[in-house]
């Protein structure tokens, strides 16, 4: 891997990404939606070019990047939270997307694409950990949609002769984290002096650093099997309450957390754990950073 384009390359994942393949001596050009506001986010080096483009313009980019690439990472989706995550048209316009930046990869010579896809394709799954061979049953057009956009991707890679890796997503945090996520809004809920209400917490998730996750993706990458969907997290599963009160002991020790203050809403995950057995004997990725380890770097980066 030599030169990379990245789309969506501006929150905590992308960002973590390029730093990674820059530590590597990896050239890399993101792709931005114009004016974005998230450009500071991005790591500083002369190996990083940024071209803004709108997602639904990609094809545009044809003429004006040179067809000297080896790898595309597509991370670029509109309606990831609330109620855009069931609007049915703006959902539609990512799958299009998604086929469109296999287009453009194929166009300037990529030898290898990469999709983020979501544990949302899988639906609810209790009690099991979630493999690329997993039943997928999305509940939402979030879901739906991430699931189509993989499986046709797959197909037009392999018209193109491009090998095709898709990555479901679970649960990650660190610097940049998305401010309603659980690990953010635990934060933010408790360092100010703050008291937090929450559910039980007895739902069993699978949490990983960015710094693992983007290491995690390059791998997939580089070293991942054609046609292979691989679940990204840590393979181990611990109850939310625990990390909860990881997070408070961070800030407070005596900060109350008012567990079971929250009902569980419908629909309620259970149980989110990656089986990375295959990722792990494809690539050789193994995780190195602790959920304990993970938050005090993301309380350094809180702090500034």
């Amino acid at each position: 891997m030599k030169k990379v384009l990245i789309t969506g390359g501006t929150g905590m994942l992308g960002t973590a990404l390029i730093r990674y393949l820059v530590s590597k001596e990896i050239r890399v050009t993101l792709i931005s939606r114009p004016g974005s506001k998230r450009l500071d986010n991005v790591p500083k080096s002369p190996l990083v070019d940024i071209v803004e483009c709108d997602l639904k313009n990609l094809l545009s980019l044809k003429e004006k990047l040179n067809k000297d690439y080896d790898t595309f990472f597509h991370f670029a989706w509109d309606g990831t939270f609330g109620e855009q995550r069931n609007d049915m048209y703006m959902q539609n316009n990512n799958i299009k997307a998604t086929l469109e930046a296999v287009e453009l990869a194929n166009h300037l010579g990529c030898k290898t694409f990469l999709g983020a896809g979501s544990q949302a394709e899988y639906g609810r799954v209790d009690g099991i950990k979630l493999s690329g061979l997993t039943p997928t049953n999305p509940e939402t057009g979030y879901g739906i949609a991430k699931l189509c956009a993989g499986k046709m991707s797959k197909i037009v890679c392999e018209k193109y002769g491009i090998k095709h890796v898709w990555v479901r997503i679970l649960s990650t945090y660190g610097p940049l984290d998305g401010a309603h996520t659980m690990v953010m809004s635990a934060i933010t809920g408790m360092k100010d002096g703050g008291c937090i209400s929450c559910t039980k917490g007895e739902q069993m998730w699978d949490y990983l650093y960015c710094e693992d996750a983007a290491r995690a993706l390059y791998l997939a990458a580089e070293k991942g099997k054609d046609g292979a969907v691989y679940p990204i997290g840590s393979g181990e599963a611990r109850p939310l309450k625990e990390y909860i009160s990881i997070i408070r002991d961070q800030i407070d020790t005596k900060r109350h957390i008012g567990f079971g203050e929250v009902p569980y809403y419908d629909k309620q995950v259970m149980y989110l754990c990656a089986d990375i057995e295959e990722l792990t004997n494809d690539t050789g990725f193994v995780p190195e950073i602790s959920f304990e380890e993970g938050i005090k770097k993301t309380m350094e980066w809180c702090r500034g």
